[in-house]
């Protein structure tokens, strides 16, 4: 089936209209086929103030956030990459999109590809296969949350399960006044030295951090002023009456967050590109890496105009919520609602987020079963350790290091010394170890030693959450899988009992993701077929987790990959593979 065009309002064309543009679809094939959309990208610091303070963010054509990514399922992307860092490498991470037939261009540094150096253009060219909200961002050390990111929106080709008159994207994230380069010193120093809280959220690249917490020099030299209009609130001005579709996504760095509309409800018809069984909410609660989009309809009282909000939940709530403006027209925009802001939930209130999480069900006529058994049971425990007087976070108390040779190429061309060869553990003590307790966990590790998959199987992860090094702490992590998307089988309080609990799955209609929390002293189970030939990462979407090791390499299929273009090379033991950086 076709889908319906759109109009320039976003609206479903009318039925005569549909029948013109059947007639024409017979006439001119290509109206109907599939297209390619070109990108050049100019990736640059520039000085923004998206809060009031004064800082290098890294652009996109001067933008960030960057350029939203438009499209139709099954088109080409192409995008032209100019590394303009002059100083710093660069990789781009196309989230959600599967990269079926193009590993290589998956965007993982030292996994799929060498960097982006500056002063080199690269290209990227990939098929988006399947309609949804998806992310684009920086996957180079630590440089997504200085401020490389997007949003990718692939249309259907076939009607959609739900109306709407219009829609928005809007992409929630935390801010931080210190440099990438300056918390990555502070995390890989033996006098470990946290990010800390972020300091402002934004709301789609606009926040307001209170100028007055500033001492001199700073607030001398001018470096905050909130009568600059890069972070004038964000402002959505919406028609009475009429239903808005709000793609909303995090990218945030560290924050889980709780997304509130004033006075309205928002129902819930899609997660990580997939249709949900529509449920209302209030709060939505969003952790970074995560898509929906919820339907919100105008139908308040409309000589006014109400909040938007955003809190940070699950850690102790310091950072100032990030407010917007939902503006009812014709309301002036900048006028602001006669309430206060609605108060967040509780930030250690576990209780609403899980029960979040256990209704996001597969929408009814749009179910894409599981296997009804696994292949592979992989337990992974999220733990954090000292290893060698560094603080590092660790999976089954091994904490993932990147080989200077990408895990792709090294496997595609047999250079066995570019990694160990040793795969890591499939579990870890279940009886012996207790997550409710800081651990010695004398045994960890630091290596980049993958697991290999068969292909062509079916594979179960469980995520076990546990104690940190701080006593009665356990932190939300948000688990991101490349190259696939996987089946959410359940969730589960304390420890995954693998007798028990395994008969508690939803194998009926489990929602698919590509993002998934696991809860404080709790766990998450997830199945996923290997059917993607490539080198695949799966890791905590938390920036900070990642570069401190929280993470996994995943190879299927390895002899199924075609081959690499020399564009991905230069590194490591691959300097004599790339003649040039053209793919």
């Amino acid at each position: 089936m076709l889908e319906l065009p759109l109009s320039l309002s976003g609206t479903r064309m009318v039925p005569k209209l549909v029948v013109l543009y059947l007639f024409l679809c017979l006439a001119n094939i290509s109206l109907c086929e599939a297209r390619i959309r070109h990108y050049k990208w100019d990736v640059k610091y520039e000085y923004k103030s998206p809060d009031c303070f004064k800082k290098l963010v890294i652009t996109i054509n001067g933008r960030t956030p960057g350029p939203t990514i438009l499209a139709q399922e099954g088109d080409t992307i192409i995008v032209q990459l100019n590394n303009s860092l002059f100083t710093e490498n660069l990789a781009i991470h196309w989230h959600g999109i599967h990269q079926h037939g193009t590993p290589w261009f998956d965007g993982t540094e030292g996994v799929t590809q060498c960097p982006i150096l500056p002063g080199d253009t690269f290209k990227y060219q990939f098929v988006v296969d399947r309609p949804g909200t998806y992310l684009y961002h920086a996957h180079y050390g630590m440089q997504r949350e200085a401020g490389l990111y997007g949003m990718i929106r692939v249309s259907p080709r076939d009607p959609e399960p739900f109306t709407y008159d219009y829609e928005q994207s809007i992409i929630l994230n935390d801010w931080y006044h210190r440099s990438t380069n300056e918390q990555a010193t502070g995390l890989s120093s033996k006098t470990f030295v946290w990010v800390g809280d972020p300091q402002s959220l934004l709301i789609q690249g606009k926040g307001r951090f209170d100028c007055s917490k500033l001492t001199a020099p700073s607030l001398d030299a001018g470096l905050c002023n909130l009568s600059n209009p890069e972070c004038s609130t964000y402002v959505q001005t919406v028609i009475p009456g009429k239903t808005y579709r709000l793609r909303v996504a995090s990218l945030t760095a560290l924050s889980a967050l709780s997304f509130q509309i004033e006075g309205h409800n928002m129902t819930v018809v899609e997660a990580d590109g997939h249709y949900v069984e529509p449920f209302v909410v209030q709060n939505l609660f969003l952790y970074s890496g995560e898509t929906y989009s919820v339907l919100v309809k105008a139908d308040r009282d409309r000589s006014r105009n109400y909040w938007i909000t955003s809190n940070v939940v699950s850690r102790n709530r310091t950072t100032p919520p990030g407010l917007g403006i939902f503006n009812y027209y014709p309301n002036h925009p900048r006028r602001s609602p006669p309430s206060t802001p609605p108060s967040p939930p509780a930030w250690d209130d576990v209780e609403p987020r899980l029960a979040q999480s256990l209704a996001i069900k597969a929408r009814s006529g749009s179910v894409i079963q599981p296997p009804p058994t696994s292949d592979r049971v992989i337990v992974l425990l999220n733990t954090q350790n000292t290893i060698d007087g560094y603080r590092r976070w660790s999976v089954n108390n091994v904490s993932l290091t990147l080989p200077r040779t990408p895990f792709l190429v090294a496997l595609k061309h047999n250079i066995t010394d570019a990694f160990d060869q040793t795969p890591p553990p499939d579990g870890y003590d279940s009886l012996g170890y207790d997550i409710f307790k800081v651990a010695n966990n004398t045994n960890a590790t630091s290596n980049n030693g993958i697991y290999r998959l068969k292909f062509n199987t079916t594979v179960d992860i469980v995520l076990q959450n546990a104690n940190t090094m701080n006593k009665n702490n356990s932190e939300t992590h948000p688990w991101h899988l490349h190259g696939h998307d996987f089946w959410v089988l359940g969730y589960g309080k304390g420890k995954f009992d693998v007798n028990r609990d395994p008969k508690k799955y939803n194998l009926v209609n489990p929602i698919m993701k590509n993002t998934v929390a696991v809860h404080p002293y709790g766990w998450t189970a997830l199945r996923f077929r290997t059917e993607n030939p490539g080198v695949w990462t799966f890791h905590c979407h938390i920036e900070a987790h990642f570069y401190m090791g929280m993470g996994v390499i995943f190879e299927e299929g390895i002899e199924r990959v075609g081959k690499l273009p020399s564009s991905i090379m230069g590194c490591g033991r691959t300097r004599g593979f790339r003649s040039n950086n053209t793919p």
